[in-house]
């Protein structure tokens, strides 16, 4: 397994070790006491599966302290793109986003801790994607920034024809609620 950084602290790509032949191939997609050799230190407690249809856009949601939640995503069918944007209060990298491509085919994951809002945006015809939280949801603590806030600028490879949930297309840009936010 390995576990590269990014610019924007506390982000990790986790590139598996595949073993596979003509019958298929195995993978380790979670081991605590490498994850905590590599600094991922969430305690995880809940796993969560969705499925979304080409061009459909989830995000940019995260949830308000004491409800934060840390995410370690993958896609197991499909293919996305996915994003973090860091809302940690005196954080340098306030404001700025890490994308990256998630598919069945590379099998990387995506740590993003606590403190970061969060989207994806369907590329295949259908994905499934997976992702483990180390909080329980709770629908007070739910917040969302709009996809296309042009502060951020996310550079999204598809713009024309985005599906969004009634609730996605109603988030606020990050300016109007960056001096409410709680970790």
């Amino acid at each position: 397994m390995e576990f590269k950084k990014f610019r924007i602290a506390g982000l990790v790509i986790i590139e598996p070790d595949v073993f596979g032949d003509e019958r298929g191939f195995f993978l380790e997609t979670y081991n605590k006491e490498r994850f905590f050799q590599n600094d991922i230190k969430a305690n995880f407690v809940q796993d969560n599966h969705s499925r979304s249809s080409q061009n459909v856009l989830r995000g940019l949601h995260f949830q308000r302290s004491p409800f934060a939640q840390a995410k370690l995503v993958r896609v197991i069918q499909g293919e996305v793109f996915d994003v973090a944007v860091d809302l940690r209060e005196g954080s340098k990298t306030f404001g700025d986003y890490q994308a990256v491509n998630l598919s069945a085919d590379n099998k990387k994951m995506f740590f993003i801790p606590r403190g970061f809002a969060h989207g994806f945006l369907t590329l295949s015809e259908t994905a499934d994607f997976c992702y483990k939280v180390d909080n329980y949801y709770n629908k007070e603590a739910e917040g969302g920034i709009i996809w296309n806030d042009s502060h951020i600028a996310i550079d999204w490879p598809i713009i024309k024809g985005v599906q969004l949930s009634a609730k996605d297309q109603q988030w606020p840009r990050l300016e109007e609620i960056k001096n409410k936010l709680q970790w």
